[in-house]
């Protein structure tokens, strides 16, 4: 028997289903999204490219994070100044750093061999992979622990090595260095003070005014590009490129450990991956802009570049022998991380000597 359809019913059947779904919709609860976590970090530098290369470890963070992690970037003495950072983050003031271990350097001497150490033969790429793969992290951690500092840190972006510097003399053996005030950090300054200078550890920015006024004879700073910046090349034209006294160097992005383990397991992976992942982009960004500026500090803005000579840099591993010796004597610790670092220098760069080609004879080859 064929039903009749029944206009009206079916008006009425489907008005009523309309309200029922209305009133569900409207008696269900409303699920809020989730406010993501923000941290501030602030960084060491007040711009530059060291302000750009931790803009872009908090651009890749952020981007990875989505809506559940924002970190805020802050630029150098926005709320502590960099003295202070280690400390601010500790208590919580700051939720995380961008800067270098050299900076905390007062604390423990130790901190000077995550980055501004002896070289035991080995670039920054290789004492990362000392922490990474060879027990430098847990050293690390250890020392956290034993200074009660609660903080988790990452490390990323090998520096080049660091040129002695400016001078306004051309550097051509080490006697000239006798009596000159300079400015280096970390334990670079215990070594040219075992060199015979009078050292200076001021921050960037005072650098150039510095040797200006003659507050100081001569300098180092990092790279061309920020020594441009800086206006180096203004107060000096002879720059000594090549040096021991800071051949490797990196980035230590430090959070409050009690933040820090708050976090999700993935937010936790996104902070250590992003400083994994910064290294790589550093070394390319970076390496093309000093080269490109050092071209421009010689060809544009009359500065002489100067291979650092070969008996300087011989100096500098006997001063480095000296003050190794002597602070190992006085901490367990620091000689238990430069044994460490010895044993995976001798490994690695044993492997990486026998195998590398000698690359500046290729360079020679074709470009003379």
């Amino acid at each position: 028997m064929t039903k009749v359809f029944n206009r009206r019913r079916f008006l009425k059947g489907s008005t009523a289903a309309v309200a029922a779904g209305t009133a569900a919709t409207l008696a269900a609860p409303s699920i809020a999204r989730a406010e993501p976590v923000k941290m501030k970090m602030q960084a060491a530098w007040g711009g530059g490219i060291f302000l750009e290369n931790a803009q872009a470890y908090v651009k890749r963070v952020n981007e990875m994070a989505g809506s559940a992690l924002k970190i805020d970037l802050l630029p150098v003495n926005s709320v502590v100044k960099t003295s202070q950072m280690q400390d601010a983050v500790h208590r919580g003031v700051l939720d995380a750093a961008h800067y270098v271990p050299a900076y905390w350097y007062s604390k423990s001497k130790v901190a000077s061999l995550f980055g501004t150490g002896p070289c035991f033969g080995w670039s920054s790429n290789e004492v990362l992979g000392w922490v990474y793969h060879g027990g430098g992290q847990e050293l690390f951690d250890e020392l956290m622990a034993s200074l009660r500092l609660n903080v988790v840190s990452f490390f990323n972006s090998p520096m080049p090595a660091q040129p002695l510097g400016w001078f306004k003399d051309a550097i051509t053996d080490a006697a000239q260095m006798q009596g000159l005030k300079y400015r280096t950090v970390g334990l670079a300054a215990d070594v040219m003070g075992e060199m015979g200078m009078s050292v200076v550890q001021l921050p960037g920015g005072e650098i150039q005014p510095a040797m200006k006024s003659g507050l100081i004879d001569a300098a180092e700073f990092n790279n061309p590009t920020s020594d441009r910046d800086f206006g180096m090349q203004d107060v000096s034209k002879n720059y000594m490129m090549a040096s021991f006294h800071q051949s490797q160097e990196f980035f230590e992005c430090t959070f409050n450990k009690k933040k820090y383990e708050a976090l999700p397991a993935e937010l936790q992976a996104i902070l250590k991956y992003a400083s994994e992942a910064e290294s790589s982009d550093f070394y390319w960004n970076n390496t093309k802009r000093y080269a490109d500026d050092l071209v421009k500090l010689t060809t544009e803005q009359g500065v002489t570049a100067h291979r650092t000579p070969n008996s300087v840099m011989k100096a500098q591993l006997t001063a480095w022998d000296t003050v190794v010796d002597r602070i190992s004597g006085e901490d367990p610790f620091f000689a238990k991380v430069i044994d460490s670092q010895k044993a995976y220098a001798k490994n690695v760069m044993n492997y990486l000597n026998l195998n590398q080609p000698d690359y500046k004879l290729a360079y020679k080859h074709y470009f003379g």
